[in-house]
């Protein structure tokens, strides 16, 4: 007997309080959904079987996703409108599916190229900012610490764009083979970790994918 793997590709946004929810609670989140939206998942083999569903980068704690990605493999075929219909249905709030699309055969898993972040940023200070945005590129490259590493980590390696936009700070990073700054250690640098102990928060807005 021939089983059935459709898989799909989900875009969705995670935003609201949903933000504060861990990444393997959102992935329980999602299995509850399709079990309740009777969705038949296609499960891993062994002693403890999972569902094949990946996400390419999971998305941290307190950080709003306005384009997340996940791959999804079904142990049914289902027309990608219906299936969208049936998880829409569930969603708690803060939950959005934007979009359910079929993979072709050929097509592998997501792979990230770059992540885009913003952060906004009160007017009183946005000269402060865009001055201390246009030093810290000047001294690129420039390595920090983090902690439990090791090596340090250059910035420049990751850091493709950084810039004041419209009342945000935004910042996109490249993936590389080794470790990446993180959109929190950017706000660090450029003193204004402050702002979302204040109650601002960081967005994802894109999650972009190599062709």
């Amino acid at each position: 007997m021939t089983r059935i793997r459709q898989r799909v590709r989900i875009h969705f946004q995670k935003v609201g309080d949903l933000r504060w929810i861990s990444h393997r609670d959102l992935v329980r989140v999602f299995e509850r959904i399709f079990r309740r939206a009777g969705l038949k998942l296609s499960m891993s083999e062994g002693f403890h079987p999972k569902a094949r569903m990946s996400f390419p980068s999971a998305l941290a704690l307190g950080i709003a996703g306005q384009d997340e990605v996940m791959d999804v493999e079904l142990a049914e075929n289902e027309a990608t409108e219906v299936i969208a219909q049936k998880l829409d249905a569930l969603t708690p709030p803060g939950l959005i599916i934007d979009e359910v699309r079929k993979l072709d055969a050929s097509e592998g898993k997501a792979r990230v190229e770059r992540l885009v972040y913003q952060f906004p940023v009160p007017e009183s200070r946005r000269d402060e900012v865009a001055d201390r945005i246009d030093e810290f590129l000047s001294r690129l490259p420039y390595s920090i610490k983090r902690e439990g590493r090791k090596e340090p980590i250059d910035v420049g390696d990751s850091l493709e764009q950084l810039l004041l936009e419209d009342g945000f700070v935004r910042v996109v990073l490249r993936t590389t083979p080794t470790a990446a700054v993180r959109p929190r250690e950017i706000l660090m640098l450029l003193g204004l970790d402050d702002l979302e102990a204040a109650g601002h928060w960081i967005s994802r807005t894109a999650v972009e994918l190599a062709p």
